[in-house]
């Protein structure tokens, strides 16, 4: 392995759960609005596999406009939460960069992007879209869980060069998300099948499930065909049960 991980701005601090053999796959997972990537980085442990390493960077400490200013963890500014609302341009793209930066780097390190899984919750999983959509690299699969397509009035246009045309994309979103309401997830799915092959995105819906990332609702896509599997796990823990009782139910969805 040749590379220094200085080189990356958020590869420095990021959080990585290794392989426990040679590592010939990665998942970079990248954390919602005001969250750090350690939360997701515990979830990766329990389901990890051998070969994969995970990757769960920190976004910068930045002024919030939709939150008073106030100074928190957040790939870009975010001014509103409704497809119409201003978005912060140069914030999301510089955000994308710094992501395409630690793919390049894995890719230096000898991971195919091909066998590179890129994934998010909520602000996470829009970056994850936005930055697989103008990247030359083709990825294994994106996720976005919880989430919506930035800048999406710039595309198709913006989408001309990437590699992801034909890479499958997994969105999920719960039906009683108050935050990012399902409709708007409905929406960027739409969107997105005009931007790639349409055969190619997958839109799940989950009945009762809000916007939540931890510690009841634990969503992760940790893998793809191409990296030898075939599901999509839902991790989801039932607070309401014993201490004796309270295990995580996995569900598998194949796409």
């Amino acid at each position: 392995m040749c590379g220094n991980n200085m080189s990356v701005p958020l590869l420095s601090e990021a959080v990585t759960v290794p392989g426990t053999e040679k590592e010939t796959a990665v998942v970079i997972f990248l954390h919602g609005l005001g969250d750090t990537g350690h939360g997701w980085a515990d979830a990766m442990t329990s389901i990890r596999l051998p070969y994969i390493k995970y990757i769960c960077p920190h976004a910068p400490r930045i002024p919030v406009t939709l939150n008073m200013k106030m100074n928190m963890p957040s790939w870009f500014d975010l001014i509103g939460l409704s497809p119409e609302s201003p978005e912060d341009e140069a914030g999301i793209k510089k955000a994308a960069e710094n992501i395409k930066a630690i793919i390049d780097h894995e890719v230096k390190n000898g991971i195919p992007s091909s066998r590179i899984i890129l994934g998010g919750f909520s602000q996470g999983g829009a970056l994850s879209l936005y930055t697989a959509l103008t990247s030359q690299q083709q990825l294994a699969a994106v996720v976005g869980l919880s989430c919506w397509l930035p800048l999406h009035k710039t595309f198709p246009q913006a989408a001309s060069g990437s590699g992801n045309k034909g890479t499958p994309i997994l969105q999920c979103h719960g039906e009683m998300d108050p935050m990012i309401p399902v409709q708007f997830g409905a929406m960027t799915a739409e969107k997105l099948k005009t931007i790639v092959s349409p055969q190619n995105v997958t839109f799940r819906t989950y009945p009762g499930l809000m916007h939540s990332s931890c510690p009841q609702v634990r969503l992760f896509c940790y893998t793809h065909r191409s990296l030898n599997l075939t599901c999509f796990a839902m991790f989801k823990f039932n607070m309401h049960k014993t201490q004796q009782q309270k295990k995580l139910n996995l569900f598998h969805v194949v796409f």
